[in-house]
């Protein structure tokens, strides 16, 4: 038998566990998994001492185009992305202009199909404009999901308060991803503060309550319309406890970065490179994303890819934006903390495969088996590195784990068959697409 691709001696990461399988590609999808030593190949991959997993997601990264060129773009976005084993990521809307109409939802599916190096999906930004038209929106080619900034945002893409929010989930039917701040408590916190203060005062403006009370609000429409919803970056102990209540209408993102970095440690180390929404806060929240982690509540981890310039992000607090970088490195760091014992690398691919695309209907794409996309992360467990400023190729230039030592790193990205990353390299690029999505 003829493939266009074999992945050869590598240990396999199935649904149903992990054993050794030889991987036959054809026509960009998984058409063997039983291939044999008779069976050639336009290229073969040796896979021995690697394991494959499927094609890793990243479900919630910001790439700033168009708008913001001089610190991303979907091409530097999207190579950070495939070097960092990334096979299919998320984009936001909150570019300038927005992603909220017809016609830059046309204009972003033609560029993902110019310039991406991997596969993107699209979230379109409800505004209180659109949103007697986000059923529609929503089922357009190449949407993930709907996205609300309930806290944090400016101009059209702020929907605050109860009734605005619930005219979004009375719109479509597919589940809505929220960033779930409190505004009105942000608001009030804001005169506690001035500028200049301690990094480390952004987890005390945008505390616990502002969190626990944005999520709570959410979680209550959701209940009263019906409408399932996606609570983007958990940060807190409260959060998940009343989440935990509602697995019925909700699930969970966590990130890399509420895993891995701590306050207040992390505002002393890092200053305005650990400032984001919501913030990093102390080992007692930290704690419990990683008991949801464990007990199988998190259905999703993510970076939240955010970049801004380095010289903004030195200004003092409160003139630093908010935002960090994390595509290229979110899968080192957790592999790291795979090695570490904190989970197990079926966990990790249930979190970063399987589970965004079970959140968002993926259709083809999150497992090994035959007839899905052959989207493949090969990654080295035993191998060691330090991630660097150096190794970032987002245009902002720098990682708030520049320094960090990390072992299990990967060695290969392939997108629908096509070996975008090798060893480090981009070996076939511009071979992107938009993800499909069940309707």
């Amino acid at each position: 038998m003829h493939y266009d691709l074999i992945i050869r001696n590598g240990t396999v990461m199935f649904p149903w566990g992990a054993a050794e399988a030889d991987i036959g590609v054809r026509d960009q999808r998984i058409a063997s998994l039983s291939v044999t030593t008779q069976d050639e190949a336009d290229q073969e991959i040796d896979a021995t001492g690697l394991h494959v997993l499927p094609g890793l997601f990243d479900s919630h990264v910001h790439l700033r185009d168009p708008g913001k060129s001089d610190v991303e773009t979907m091409e530097t976005g999207t190579r950070a992305a495939a070097l960092g084993g990334i096979a299919t990521l998320f984009d936001m809307p909150n570019t300038t202009p927005p992603v909220t109409d017809r016609n830059m939802l046309a204009w972003k599916r033609r560029h993902i199909e110019e310039v991406a190096h991997v596969d993107v999906g699209i979230y379109v930004g409800a505004t209180r404009e659109n949103t007697p038209e986000l059923a529609v929106l929503e089922e357009f080619p190449g949407v993930c999901a709907i996205k609300v900034f309930a806290g944090s945002s400016t101009g059209t893409l702020m929907i605050e308060d109860d009734a605005g929010i619930e005219a979004v989930l009375r719109s479509g039917h597919r589940r809505v991803a929220f960033h779930s701040e409190d505004e009105y408590r942000l608001r009030e916190r804001r005169a506690l503060f001035k500028p200049g203060q301690d990094y480390a005062n952004h987890a005390q403006w945008r505390d616990a309550e502002c969190a626990w009370r944005g999520t709570g609000r959410i979680l209550a429409l959701a209940r009263k319309t019906g409408r399932p919803v996606h609570i983007l970056h958990v940060s807190t102990a409260e959060e998940l406890e009343e989440l935990a209540q509602n697995r019925d209408l909700a699930t969970v993102e966590v990130l890399a970065n509420h895993l891995t970095l701590v306050a207040p440690d992390c505002y002393e180390r890092l200053g305005g490179l650990a400032v984001m929404n919501p913030p990093i806060r102390d080992a007692r929240h930290n704690e419990a994303c990683w008991r949801a982690i464990r007990n199988g509540q998190v259905d999703v981890v993510s970076s939240d890819h955010a970049p801004h310039p380095l010289q903004a992000k030195k200004r003092p607090w409160l003139e630093a934006p908010s935002g960090l970088t994390g595509v290229q490195t979110l899968l080192p760091v957790m592999l790291n903390h795979v090695n570490a014992g904190r989970l197990s690398l079926a966990r990790l691919v249930d979190l970063m495969a399987a589970g965004p695309a079970r959140v968002y209907g993926v259709a083809n794409k999150g497992r090994i088996a035959v007839s899905f996309d052959a989207d493949f992360t090969l990654v080295d467990m035993k191998r060691s590195a330090t991630i660097t400023n150096d190794w970032i190729a987002t245009k902002a230039g720098w990682t708030p784990y520049d320094g960090m030592k990390v072992t299990g790193w990967p060695v290969a990205t392939i997108v629908r068959g096509r070996v975008v990353m090798r060893d480090g390299e981009l070996v076939t690029p511009s071979t992107g697409r938009c993800v499909r999505f069940l309707p």
